[in-house]
């Protein structure tokens, strides 16, 4: 994997300087509309590169699409540019990875998204600035595209951003809901990450500190608009990016993505939405169902790390999770979320690649038993 630089909030003149010693002459800004002029991101764009020539493009949809990306890759090709910068929440970086990779293929775009064909070794140098906390879209190495309601995970090592800058600035103008759904995203990678079957002592570091930062700062960041606790979830969301990017998410996420694209849920909450439910489901495996092939003890033990940071039982964790997910303002009884919902959609749509991650075997049953249980929380 190659190399990533990270900057923190008090190094903005170490990145200055790299921009400057790199003799960059042009640069392409990914970012968002209202939010990029909101959050700060402007201000600080325009301090931090001087009289450098910038050509934005922000004409893309929250989810990125195939169509979308065609857009900006031939946005990013009418010109020569030096250095890509990415400013924004999970999609734009999302988008600012892909067009700096993209831009230098040749073979069709949908080829290779279906077929996660990518030309590793080729790419524009990228700089990734979140300006939320909760994706760790800056931490990995693959990145989010549809084409039309069919979600890709495209991955290469030439994906991750090649320089990363950490600020809670940016976040501080971001509304309570935004602020939980991101952070409840970054909870629940961190978590996933643990049980993974991709597991590692690395990754499992980066994702217990990701989830005691996440536990006790969220709902001041929330809440309070606290600006310790938004520092804290910058981090906590890039150590839950650093864990996924080794392991890959799980059965949440498999099932969130239909949510999403069918009922417009924002990704924070849709994952949230089955948490509760597969910290149980996940504990309670045996040797039979079990995927991991370390054994079901290990990926017992592995919750057990989860449960002794939440200081709760496993009798309890799935009560405390709704509660603190109340807490935050997060619905999570799909009946009361969606008024016509159909399960079946959310059946016969789930990312089968991130089941294949979860440690315990998932079934259409499954799921059908976590959409009953939902609708009485």
């Amino acid at each position: 994997m190659q190399t990533q630089i990270l900057f923190q909030e008090n190094q903005i003149e170490d990145l200055s300087r790299l921009i400057k010693d790199q003799g960059i002459k042009k640069i392409f800004l990914v970012r968002g509309g209202e939010s990029y002029i909101n959050s700060g991101a402007e201000s600080f764009i325009k301090k931090l590169v001087g009289d450098i020539e910038i050509v934005s493009f922000s004409e893309f949809d929250v989810n990125p699409n195939v169509v979308d990306l065609r857009k900006g890759v031939n946005k990013y090709n009418s010109n020569q540019f030096d250095l890509i910068i990415g400013i924004g929440g999970g999609s734009v970086l999302d988008m600012a990875k892909l067009i700096s990779v993209f831009a230098n293929q040749s073979n069709d775009f949908e080829d290779i998204i279906k077929n996660n064909s990518i030309e590793e070794e080729i790419k524009t140098p990228l700089l990734a600035i979140p300006t939320t906390a909760g994706t760790g879209a800056e931490a990995t190495h693959f990145a989010v595209v549809y084409i039309g309601k069919n979600k890709y995970s495209v991955a290469a090592e030439s994906i991750l951003p090649d320089y990363v800058y950490l600020s809670s600035a940016f976040s501080l103008s971001a509304n309570p809901y935004l602020t939980a759904c991101t952070g409840l995203d970054a909870f629940s990678q961190a978590i996933e990450s643990v049980w993974s079957v991709s597991a590692t002592d690395e990754s499992i570091e980066y994702a217990l500190k990701s989830i005691k930062l996440i536990w006790n700062s969220l709902a001041k960041a929330v809440n309070n608009n606290d600006k310790e606790a938004k520092l804290a979830m910058q981090e906590a969301s890039y150590l839950a990016g650093k864990a996924i990017n080794i392991t890959k998410t799980t059965a949440p996420h498999a099932i969130s993505y239909t949510f999403t694209s069918y009922y417009d849920i924002p990704h924070g909450h849709a994952v949230s939405l089955s948490l509760p439910y597969f910290i149980r489901y996940n504990y309670n495996l045996d040797e039979e169902d079990c995927t991991d092939n370390r054994g079901f003890i290990s990926v017992k033990n592995r919750i057990d790390n989860i449960l002794n940071i939440l200081d709760l039982n496993i009798m309890e964790v799935e009560g405390a999770l709704i509660k603190f997910f109340e807490v935050l303002g997060i619905e999570i009884n799909i009946n009361k979320l969606i008024q016509k919902f159909d399960k079946e959609l959310i059946i016969s749509n789930v990312n089968t690649e991130r089941l294949n991650n979860n440690p315990r075997i998932v079934t259409k049953e499954t799921i059908n038993l976590f959409i009953e249980k939902s609708i009485k929380y």
